[in-house]
């Protein structure tokens, strides 16, 4: 285990190691920073999936009792299959002020931040507590941090306010839209391509869904953004992946659509969902059950994510502009965790070292300079804790 002093740099390298692909367990990780931060005397809390191959981690530093401020960040990264990495994508790997790796940006970069930042944590006699959160599976739905974040307030302490580490730059983000995603199976009947009429075809019945949510887009593209804040200006759907058929001869009785919506706060994904389930039901099932009575069409949701809306003035949003040296605060399109830790009753805002432009890419890296300036960033926070 790491002794002493440990820079950002050190445990950065540290945790770009631990393969934490969402898919795999993250718990070697969460092993790591537990040892760790008890090298320092700071207890932590686990709190695991319902498989017990991974689990989210919850710390205090600080007086008990008092609400504080949390530092909340993921340790799953995405996938690097097919990505034509330069280095090893799991050994951080410094090429003039970048560092190389998965996760680096998106999100290990703040998580080795917050942990270098630690022992000034401990030796500040701090008055309002600092809690260190880190979760699993944000990747695929932002899912494992609500088992967590359902806590606090109930046996975990309810911070006032909570700094979500997402890249942005260090720019003090207040605001981001939801997402959902959701897969529109429709099942028809197989039969000989040269005999269609026995048949029920699920690749175009699929294809009318296509083009009633491609309408849905072109929609809501014209709707626009009232805030004028986010880019792009609207909210947005995509179909991502379509699954269907077995063989060139054969009509297929299969077809999965699998879409996702990311909404402005406010958009209600509710109307949505009724209308294509509506054209479902009223215009395509019809004619697939002329030729198969027994056909469904069935669309359930895969997870979703709630937006983060602007709370202006709330404790999150002060200080943290206050730390950044900062007047304004921005909106992104991308989902975070954020919106979970609003919906609990806990003031969020997202800032975080490296930019979202390297995420998810073939060679991504964080700039040292960002690094420098969340330091930066954490040092004001230890200093505006220790006043009484």
């Amino acid at each position: 285990m790491l002794a002493g002093r440990t820079t950002t740099e050190e445990l950065l390298a540290y945790l770009v190691a631990f393969d934490t692909t969402s898919r795999n367990s993250n718990l070697d990780l969460i092993g790591f920073v537990r040892d760790y931060l008890a090298a320092f005397g700071v207890d932590s809390v686990s709190v695991p999936n319902e498989a017990g191959d991974k689990a989210s981690l919850f710390a205090t530093i600080g007086p008990g009792g008092v609400g504080g401020v949390c530092l909340s960040g993921h340790s799953d990264v995405v996938p690097v299959d097919g990505q034509p990495w330069s280095s090893d994508p799991f050994t951080l790997t410094p090429v003039g002020d970048r560092l190389y790796g998965r996760g680096s940006c998106d999100m290990k970069g703040f998580l080795a931040s917050c942990l270098a930042m630690v022992p000034a944590m401990t030796a500040a006699r701090l008055s309002t507590p600092i809690h260190l959160l880190v979760s699993y599976d944000e990747e695929i739905g932002c899912t494992g941090v609500v088992p967590a974040v359902r806590r606090l307030g109930v046996d975990l302490p309810l911070p006032r306010a909570c700094i979500v580490g997402e890249p942005t730059s260090m720019r003090v983000v207040d605001a981001h839209k939801s997402g959902m995603a959701y897969v529109t199976t429709v099942t028809g009947r197989e039969a000989h391509s040269s005999m269609p009429q026995l048949g029920a075809n699920a690749i175009f019945a699929a294809a009318e869904l296509v083009g009633e949510l491609d309408r849905c887009r072109a929609e809501l593209i014209a709707a626009g953004d009232p805030s004028g804040r986010f880019d792009p200006p609207s909210t947005t759907v995509q179909v991502t992946v379509i699954e269907g058929g077995t063989a060139g001869n054969i009509v297929p009785r299969r077809c999965a659509i699998r879409w996702n919506v990311r909404g402005l706060p406010g958009f209600d994904e509710a109307v949505l969902l009724a209308r294509i389930e509506r054209f479902a039901d009223e215009v395509v099932l019809p004619k697939l059950r002329a030729d198969a009575p027994e056909a469904t069409i069935t669309t359930d949701l895969v997870y979703k994510v709630p937006p983060l809306a602007p709370q202006t003035g709330s404790p999150a949003e002060l200080l943290a502009l206050r730390l950044a040296g900062q007047n304004r605060t921005f909106a992104v399109s991308y989902a975070t965790e954020g919106g979970h830790f609003q919906e609990q009753g806990v003031p969020t805002i997202i800032c975080g070292p490296g930019s979202i432009d390297q995420a998810h890419k073939p060679d991504e890296y964080i700039e040292v300079a960002q690094l420098r300036a969340c330091e930066r960033f954490l040092t004001g926070l230890i200093a505006e804790c220790g006043r009484s």
